[in-house]
């Protein structure tokens, strides 16, 4: 059960600036500068799909190097999760929006290609999945920001993912 209405403790106490979480190449201004992508294409090459796809890049944090989009959110995984099917819908995903994409997830430097995917939730919307986890932003937290790695809520922990895709030390 979550914590209708509030936020949980944990990201109450946890604070973090902009600077705590800029690594030259991964963050600049407002939110992440990107990485370049894995892979460029040519100008012949068509880039529809990977220019609809949800950008996912790596900044350090307090709790090291972890995933973030290109707007500088963070990006988690929840533990409940055990396959690549999402098991947060509802009040869950009110809290912790899916990282949803419309083309291929687009890696950039640091980020392993082999290891982003994508599931369908059931509302047929498309998740993006890294190291066969499904991915979920904190709702209530800034750009810039890790406030919420460690939570315990809907029923399982809330973690930062790094770029080897295992959980960020706690």
């Amino acid at each position: 059960m979550g914590w209708p209405g509030a936020l949980p403790p944990i990201c109450l106490k946890s604070t973090s600036s902009p600077a705590d979480v800029r690594k030259l190449g991964h963050l600049s201004g407002p939110g992440p500068t990107p990485n370049t992508p894995a892979t460029q294409p040519t100008p012949s090459q068509s880039v529809t799909s990977a220019a609809d796809g949800t950008l996912v890049t790596t900044a350090d944090s307090q709790f090291g190097e972890v995933l973030f989009d290109d707007t500088g959110q963070a990006i988690y995984l929840f533990d409940k999760e055990q396959t690549t099917q999402p098991q947060c819908y509802d009040e869950c995903a009110e809290a912790w929006p899916p990282v949803l994409t419309e083309g291929a997830p687009v890696p950039a430097l640091g980020v392993r290609a082999d290891e982003l995917g994508t599931t369908t939730r059931t509302d047929g919307t498309t998740q993006v999945t890294y190291a066969g986890h499904p991915l979920y932003y904190y709702a209530h937290e800034g750009k810039n920001q890790v406030l919420c790695h460690d939570v315990r809520e809907f029923g399982g922990l809330w973690l930062a993912v790094t770029p080897s895709g295992e959980a960020a030390a706690l």
